[in-house]
């Protein structure tokens, strides 16, 4: 086990919090579909943690005669299709949050999503109300893998990036998260526990993170070791 003192707690919120990433998935690949644009699963997988602009600037030769925006707007649309996955809260992703809270460390949401987004899923989990700050896609100039969100979450809680911890689920957000100088916790509720091998600490879920006194944070081994299956 390993004990990690910590001044913040900042957290990405789809695939980490909540997982969202079979609905994203879904939606990106019915995208694709629609106009009739090759991909792989390969593909879908590497957009996890970015903002959906910057992925499609990156794609736009794909599209011909659409814009970055119109096509924006229609991967969002198919959020609400019947059918689309449900999503849920990462395994002992809200008692962690209620923990830290309840400890009287300061929590910030950096997510790659759009404000009404995030305000709406984390509504659903039941913790908005216990952080003290939510940078979106629309408040940073740059989105992850560039560490500008995670800068501003340390900025703005008034905590030195190096005595906050980031708990990330994809490889652009661990990228972001250790660029600023943080330490990072990946979680492998989307990728596989290699993907994330630039964190400093791997879990499975929350439930294999404790708040010990301190404030700290317990967790199972380190780099990207686990105290279950490598998943």
């Amino acid at each position: 086990m390993a004990v990690i003192g910590l001044g913040a707690a900042v957290f990405d919120l789809d695939g980490t919090l909540i997982d969202t990433e079979p609905r994203n998935r879904a939606m990106w690949s019915r995208l694709f579909d629609a106009h009739g644009v090759p991909y792989d699963d390969a593909l879908i997988a590497s957009f996890a943690g970015r903002r959906g602009l910057e992925v499609l600037r990156d794609l736009a030769h794909l599209f011909p005669g659409r814009t970055v925006e119109e096509l924006f707007e229609e991967v969002v649309s198919y959020e609400s299709l019947p059918g689309m996955p449900a999503a849920a809260p990462v395994p002992g992703a809200v008692d962690l949050v209620r923990s830290l809270a309840d400890a009287g460390v300061p929590l910030a949401v950096v997510t790659s999503g759009q404000r009404p987004y995030a305000e709406r899923l984390l509504g659903e989990l039941g913790v908005r109300g216990l952080l003290d700050l939510v940078v979106t896609a629309g408040d940073v100039v740059t989105g992850k893998p560039h560490p500008e969100g995670y800068l501003a979450a340390a900025r703005d809680l008034d905590v030195p990036p190096e005595e906050a911890v980031g708990f990330e689920d994809a490889p652009a957000g661990v990228r972001a998260v250790k660029s600023a100088g943080m330490t990072c916790v990946g979680v492998i509720t989307t990728q596989p526990a290699g993907a994330l091998a630039e964190a400093d600490h791997v879990v499975a879920d929350f439930q294999e993170v404790d708040v010990v006194p301190g404030p700290a944070l317990r967790v199972p081994g380190s780099g990207a070791q686990l105290s279950r299956s490598e998943r």
